[in-house]
């Protein structure tokens, strides 16, 4: 399969009924040269009206609009372009937060938080490394898959792309733009060790709570504890614990400094918090960390799972390395497996995107390598329940 280029890009949809936001996220774009703005609508009727004309691989969708809001306008988008990838954009609020979760439930991929100010963008290269990390990441898969299903045509009215000399220098930030590494890699399966895990560990990103959602019910009244990394900013860590709890059957707490893991409870590491743990009189309890960033996320998945190896040993672990970009999780994994651990992972067809579990299904790490559905049954098994 061919790459995006200028003259056959990935089509970004902007849906915004702020000016200012359009604007912020135009120019932000064109830093990646494989990606053109085909469209920019200030409501969601007009998006879904353009996305019935004209081809797009990315939708970047505002919640709150006029004529029709984000989460009326998810299914419509979907209907038209099924290969199309929706980010919300999203302030990082409680009600954003909340709506975010419904959209990912509804079946958005991912979202982004929205700058509300020309000053918050030029403070922090944040943002803008979010923004364009995951409108590469996601539009490689939907482009390829558009291209897939013959979806190719020529680019609306008026819209040119333009040209990028290469080699030209970029002003973006770093982008970790992985998945593609591992497609096509080799996976070679290890054998499952004969263990009974004290403990069950599961990382996730892009796509994450969609993939929690559909995990987690399988995973009910164990004797083990759950401990989560979820990339996820403070606010909808919040949100997602409660989402958790009421949608799968399993008490998901947000992490405190002193939370004691509990067997058959799930505990889920806050927003800008790397989990981390120590031993008290209490038990293996819950420390939070605000050390620097790991693999550009702060909580990360790798330095989780090296406190719980601390705590339990690696050959008392199981692990499961879930959708997201990127390839946290895999030093922590291997490690994991060194000591006599066990690793899980998504397959690729059932991954947003494959970077996470790309990284450790083709690092010779993992026991298993699975389609979404089959993963909860799986280290229900593999946890020694009925």
């Amino acid at each position: 399969m061919p790459e995006p280029t200028v003259a056959d890009p990935i089509r970004v949809l902007i849906v915004d009924d702020s000016a200012v936001i359009r604007g912020f996220v135009t120019r932000a774009l064109t830093d990646i040269p494989e990606a053109l703005i085909v469209g920019s609508m200030a409501d969601g009727q007009a998006g879904v009206s353009f996305a019935q004309r004209e081809l797009a691989d990315v939708i970047i969708l505002d919640i709150e609009m006029p004529v029709m809001d984000g989460l009326t306008a998810i299914p419509l988008l979907m209907k038209a372009q099924p290969w199309a990838r929706i980010i919300m954009s999203s302030t990082l609020t409680l009600q954003g937060a909340e709506i975010s979760l419904r959209a990912m439930a509804l079946g958005a991929a991912d979202y982004v938080s929205k700058p509300t100010s020309t000053r918050e963008v030029d403070a922090t290269a944040d943002w803008k490394r979010d923004l364009l990390e995951k409108v590469r990441e996601l539009g490689n898969g939907a482009w390829r898959e558009r291209q897939r299903l013959g979806k190719v045509g020529p680019l609306p009215a008026g819209v040119v792309a333009r040209t990028v000399s290469p080699g030209a220098p970029s002003s973006a930030p770093p982008i970790v733009t992985k998945s593609r590494l591992y497609e096509g890699g080799k996976i070679t399966l290890r054998p499952a060790p004969a263990l009974v895990p004290d403990v069950i560990a599961i990382g996730s990103s892009t796509g994450g709570p969609q993939a929690l959602f559909a995990v987690l019910p399988h995973l009910k009244n164990l004797k083990q504890p759950i401990v989560i990394t979820q990339h996820m900013p403070k606010t909808f860590t919040t949100i997602l614990a409660d989402h958790i709890t009421r949608q799968t059957g399993v008490p998901c707490e947000e992490a405190k400094d002193g939370s004691v893991l509990t067997p058959g409870k799930a505990l889920l590491a806050p927003g800008d918090f790397h989990l981390l743990f120590t031993r008290t009189a209490s038990g293996v309890v819950a420390r939070l960390d605000s050390g620097p960033q790991e693999n550009f996320c702060r909580p990360a998945v790798d330095p989780m799972l090296r406190s719980l190896i601390e705590m339990y040993g690696a050959n008392r672990m199981l692990v499961a390395i879930l959708t997201g970009m990127g390839a946290d999780g895999l030093k922590g994994s291997e490690i994991v497996v060194n000591g006599g651990g066990m690793i899980v992972a998504q397959d690729q067809p059932t991954s947003v995107v494959w970077g996470m579990p790309g990284a450790v299904a083709t690092a010779g790490v993992c026991a298993a390598v699975l389609p979404l559905p089959e993963i909860g049954p799986y280290l229900r098994k593999k946890a020694g329940a009925a």
